[in-house]
This record gives structure tokens, C-alpha cells and sequence, in this order.
């Protein structure tokens, strides 16, 4: 803990010099607090003082009583006496009120000191759990997993009882701005299912049959509610000759027979673990061809795509920056935003569009198996797993945005009036962008369809404003570098090296040049080359604004080189041969990813040349998948 205890100080020092102001009890306090309480300290408590501040910059005025564990300077309203030097320029010393012009270089630093080890991942594992250091050497991963599979079951719950104690009439108002909404859409993809026009992928990450990478193309298992809108002979062989084949071997599993999804966990943050749920391949595959059309016909409206985001965060930041600086745009967070969306809204939603609503629901699954509760019927739509979870959160969120606005407004809303909204109004997951005059109504709206606003991160009072990772205060851009891993004390431990590398680099670039120097040192005694390099060279070393160092010129390119590390991750050996193979490889060569479905002729003005040519994957028929080891290697190489 020391060499983060150090790193800290060194950002207290720098910021408080760049503050005109003084860190050394700060500096104090965080040391001795560290040596008695571990990483909890850093990760937990300041954490929480650093989400009290954001609080407190929103509202106006500070509540002491907002962190417990930092004692008061003194007086009733008076600022905590940790940070005391940096929030004096923010806040008044003897009220408590925010300042008509606050220092936005002490609300940087107070953010950047407090939330800095916010997301830091555990140092150790033990057969009981995991360690996070202190004298009450705390091992708490098994509780708080244990707790986070209890808070799934009772999210479930809560579904169910917002389902049934939902009004009717309150479902007919979803159903008709939802269709008012994404009529178009639904029937443009409603088309595609009927027509067998679904394009099909595999995703890159894990399945709950534990499927390899490349195994995936080789499935013979298939869910029978998924032939009427996703053929096997379609889905599973690359054209109708290999029928005979898949007859042979395909096995179709009757409702009673398929997989559940299997719940698990994986790492968020130091307090709470984020729960997700993995899908099995025939499931993922299917959902993979309805979230593709789903996306291409989002694009392709220019008013939805205005309002929802899928792949492309910086408009959802945008609006946030300019929130905070017009104070007209709201930031909603969403507390287990996708585990709160009810199947029976989106039933809802697709009611009067029956080949898209068929194929969705079959493509859903229908069960969890959530580890200490067994196996659990899903009243939910589906959690983070399912690749049709993040367009439909989307979906329910906008309409449940725009019936808000209805509410407030006290009339209803018709297809030229939700264009006007389009710069105000944007979705993207759990971040939502709201007007802040139809903020409270919104806000009301969601909870009465089961949604949680999560008050602590949403923002529509003040000047402070927070969407999709970028924070602002009255336009400036106060977003801090955050620390994601215990720094490494040896050159083995690559992850360690890959990821304080990296941390030095985005430290570089805001700014932090202290911190910058002190990590230099600090990395040069791990790994003895540390050259200057290029943002996009692929050794390990430090980015600077005066540019890249060469040591000479290779004599068959002439191109300059340096000697570094670079990162070594090779895919584990996953063969793949016969009918899977040649599928694989028509679907990376296609132009829609795979071969159109039989009977569909290929568009004549869709240009070839891109697609067919010879993939960079070379290997990719022998090796795929996940690295199992990382590992960094001494060579030469390009530093740009």
C-alpha cells in the first residue's frame, strides 16, 4: 500500500500547488488512515467523501453528515477538515455554501484526490477471499459476492411486483408512445424476420455451455422454439447441401431441456462486485442477428439515432457538457438498470408486430441459475449478457422518458413534438439525458414502471453534470485519471506493468506531470527499458508531447527503432476444421457476415471488393479466444 499511499501524496502536492494551498495534513491523515485501515480506505471511504463533494457541488452547500468518517473543522455548517484547504475555494468556510465562482482547479483536484482509487481492483486471493489489507485484514469478496447474488433475487422480485401492481392504463400510454416512437423501426425489423433476412454472429465472450471460441461454429444443439424464426439449416450450415449432415448430428432441445443462463460476478469496484449473466451460444447466436437489424435500423432513422446511442458515447457527453454549462439538461443514472427491465414491457412494446415479437421472445431466456438460489424463473428481460439487453433497456428507457414529459406537460405528445426533443432527450444504457424542467416528472415516471434513479449519481440542481464516463462543472471538463490496479513490484507481473504504463500515460496527458515523474521513476525500477514512444506504437513507454526516441534505423525498412517491451498475448490453440470452419470463413467474408439465407439473392449494388479480401487473422482457424497468459517481451521495435 505504500507505493499508492506515495502516489497520492505526490497528486496532493502537485494539485495543491497548482491550488495555492497546502496538502501536508492531508497528507498526514491519509497515511496514518491507510496503515490502519488498507486499501479500504483508499477505495471505500475516500470514495464515498469523493461522492458526497459531487453531491454537495449539485445542491449547493455542504452536509457534513454526507462523510461520516471525516471529522468537521468546526461550526455547525463547517467543511470537513480533510481536503479543507481545496474546498474553501469551492465552498464559503463558514456556511457552507457553494461560491458564486468556485475555483474549478480545487473541484478537479478535490475529485481527483477523493475518487482516484475509486475503481481499484483487489491485490491478492486467498482460498477464503479476497485481501484488502488493514489490521482487521478484512476478507470480504465471498460475503459481498454472496450478497450481490441475493440483491439478483430480490431485484427479481421487485419485477414482479411492480408487473402486478402496475396500472393498465399506464401500460396502454407505454404501448402508444412506444409504437409512436418506433412503429418504423419494429416493422422494418418485423420484415426481416419474415423474410429470413437475420444475420447472425457469435459474440466474443463466454457462453453458460462453456463453449471455446471456435467451437462455437460447430454447435449441434438447438432450442426448438427457435426453428420457426431461426432455422438450423439456415443458422447452423452454410448452405442447403450440408442438410443431410446436420440432420445426422443436430440435437433440438425440447423447453424443459435448455440451459439456463448462468449468473456470475466480475469485478466493478473495491465495494460491490457487478452482477451479469451468461448466455448460451444458440441463444447468444440468434440474439446477435435481431440486435444487428435492430442497430442498422437505429442508424439509418435520423430522429432515433438523435435519441439512442449503441456504440457512441461522445454524443451522451456532449450534452452533458453542455447541461452543466446552460444548467438545461439533466444526467440520470439508473441503479441495476438492465435487471429492472420487465419482459412484460417489452411484450408490450411489440405487441402488433408478431414475427419480431415471436423471435425476440424466443430467443430469450427464460431461466437463471443464480449460484446459493438455484434455478429461478426470469420475470426481468434479460441482464448484461444478452446481446438484445442494451437496445431494449434503450428502448423502455425513451418511452418512459417521453411519457414523463407527457405527464408534465399535461397533454399528449404527437410525432412533431418528440422531434423537438431530439437534442435534449438521449439514451445510452443507463445514462439518460433529460430535460431538467421535466426532470422530477421523468424521475416519477420510471420509478412507477420499476426503475431505480440512482439520486446519489444524478444531477439536474447545480453546475455539476456526469454521463458515460466525462464529468463537467459550468462547461469545464473536471474528469479525473483513475487508478485501476496495485502497482507491480516485479517485471513478471505483465498486467501490473500493461496497466501503470498506462496509468502514467493518461496522467501525462492531464496534466498531472508530478505524478508523471514520480511514475517514471517508479517504472524504470520494475522494467529497466522505458523508452519515449508514439500514443500508437506498440512497445510499453511513455508518451510525451516532444515526441518519440530511436536508438537507430532498421537496414532493410530504414525505419527507426527502439528497444522496449512489448506485450505478448497469444490466443490458446482452438482448431477448427470441416463444415465449422468453412461457415466461420464465409461468415468474416461476407458483406453481411454470413451467407444470405437460402432463396435471397445478393443485392447487386453491394460492392465485394472490401470483404473478400484474405483476413489479418491468419490463424484464426487454429488459435482464438481469450489470451490465457499475458506476458511481455524484451525486443526492438517501432516507437510510432
Amino acid at each position: 500500500m505504500k507505493s499508492l499511499t506515495s502516489l497520492w501524496s505526490c497528486a496532493a502536492e502537485e494539485l495543491a500547488t497548482r491550488c495555492c494551498t497546502s496538502a501536508t495534513r492531508d497528507i498526514k491523515t491519509v497515511t496514518g488512515r491507510v496503515e490502519h485501515e488498507g486499501l479500504s480506505f483508499l477505495a471505500i471511504t475516500l470514495a464515498d467523501f469523493g461522492k458526497a463533494t459531487q453531491k454537495w457541488l449539485d445542491q449547493g452547500f455542504v452536509v457534513p453528515s454526507d462523510c461520516p468518517a471525516f471529522k468537521r473543522a468546526g461550526g455547525r455548517c463547517g467543511l470537513p477538515a480533510f481536503l479543507r484547504g481545496f474546498l474553501e475555494r469551492v465552498f464559503d468556510s463558514s456556511s457552507g455554501v457553494l461560491l458564486d465562482d468556485p475555483c474549478i482547479e480545487a473541484i478537479y483536484a478535490v475529485r481527483q484526490l477523493s475518487l482516484m482509487f475509486s475503481k481499484i481492483a483487489l491485490p491478492s486471493q486467498t482460498s477464503d477471499g479476497l485481501e484488502i489489507g488493514g489490521r482487521d485484514r478484512k476478507v470480504v469478496s465471498v460475503e459481498r459476492e454472496r450478497r450481490a447474488m441475493r440483491n439478483f433475487v430480490e431485484c427479481e422480485q421487485d419485477v414482479k411486483a411492480s408487473d402486478a401492481r402496475l396500472d393498465p392504463l399506464y401500460l396502454q400510454d407505454f404501448r402508444r408512445m412506444s409504437e409512436m416512437l418506433f412503429g418504423d423501426l419494429f416493422a422494418k425489423v418485423d420484415r426481416d424476420v419474415h423474410w429470413g433476412r437475420l444475420i447472425p454472429k457469435h459474440g466474443p465472450g463466454a457462453t453458460a455451455d462453456r463453449l471455446s471460441s471456435n467451437a462455437k461454429y460447430n454447435l449441434r444443439t438447438w432450442p426448438a422454439r427457435l426453428q420457426p424464426y431461426f432455422p438450423a439449416t439456415d443458422f447452423l450450415i452454410p448452405n442447403s447441401s450440408f442438410r443431410d449432415e446436420l440432420g445426422r448430428v443436430l440435437d433440438v432441445l425440447e423447453p424443459g431441456q435448455e440451459l439456463p443462463v448462468r449468473v456470475i460476478t466480475v469485478p466493478k469496484t473495491l465495494k460491490a462486485p457487478r452482477v451479469i449473466a451468461i448466455e448460451p451460444a444458440a441463444m447468444q447466436y440468434a440474439q446477435q442477428s435481431i440486435r444487428l437489424a435492430l442497430a442498422d435500423a437505429i442508424k439509418e432513422d435520423g430522429f432515433l439515432s438523435r435519441i439512442i446511442g449503441l456504440d457512441d458515447q461522445v454524443p451522451n457527453q456532449e450534452l452533458a457538457r453542455l447541461g452543466s454549462l446552460r444548467g438545461d439538461l439533466a444526467t440520470l443514472d439508473l441503479s441495476d438498470a438492465s435487471d429492472r427491465v420487465s419482459n412484460q414491457h417489452v411484450l408490450t412494446m411489440l405487441d402488433g408486430y408478431p414475427q419480431l415479437l415471436g423471435a425476440v421472445q424466443a430467443c430469450r431466456s427464460r431461466k437463471a441459475d443464480v449460484p446459493g438460489h438455484g434455478e429461478i424463473r426470469l420475470a426481468k428481460f434479460a441482464s448484461m449478457g444478452s446481446a438484445l439487453c442494451f437496445p431494449f433497456e434503450a428502448m423502455v428507457f425513451a418511452t418512459v422518458i417521453f411519457l414523463g414529459i407527457e405527464r408534465e406537460l399535461n397533454t399528449p405528445l404527437c410525432p412533431d413534438d418528440l422531434h423537438r426533443y431530439a437534442g435534449q432527450v438521449r439514451v445510452f444504457g443507463d445514462d439518460l439525458i433529460v430535460p431538467r424542467d421535466h426532470v422530477l416528472s421523468v424521475v416519477d415516471e420510471l420509478s412507477v414502471f420499476g426503475h431505480k434513479v440512482n439520486v446519489s449519481k444524478s444531477y439536474w440542481t447545480g453546475r455539476f453534470r456526469e454521463s458515460c464516463g466525462k464529468e463537467y462543472y459550468d462547461g469545464h471538463d473536471v474528469s479525473i485519471v483513475r487508478c485501476r490496479q496495485v502497482l507491480p513490484t516485479r517485471r513478471t507481473d505483465a498486467n501490473g506493468v500493461i496497466a501503470v504504463v498506462a496509468l502514467r500515460n493518461l496522467l501525462y496527458q492531464a496534466g498531472l506531470w508530478g505524478c508523471t515523474r514520480w511514475l517514471d521513476n517508479y517504472i524504470k525500477g520494475v522494467i529497466k527499458h522505458f523508452p519515449n514512444v508514439a500514443p500508437t506504437s506498440p512497445l510499453l513507454g511513455r508518451v510525451s508531447f516532444l515526441g518519440y526516441e530511436y536508438q537507430g534505423l532498421d537496414r532493410n525498412t530504414h525505419s527507426p527503432f527502439t528497444k522496449g517491451y512489448r506485450v505478448s498475448a497469444k490466443p490458446p490453440s482452438d482448431p477448427l476444421d470441416g463444415v465449422g470452419a468453412l461457415l466461420k470463413c464465409l461468415m468474416r467474408k461476407h458483406p453481411w457476415g454470413v451467407t444470405p439465407p437460402m432463396g435471397l439473392a445478393i443485392d447487386a449494388k453491394v460492392d465485394l471488393t472490401d470483404h473478400l479480401k484474405p483476413s489479418v487473422d491468419i490463424e484464426h482457424l487454429e488459435r482464438t479466444g481469450r489470451p490465457e497468459r499475458v506476458s511481455i517481451k524484451l525486443g526492438r521495435g517501432t516507437p510510432f
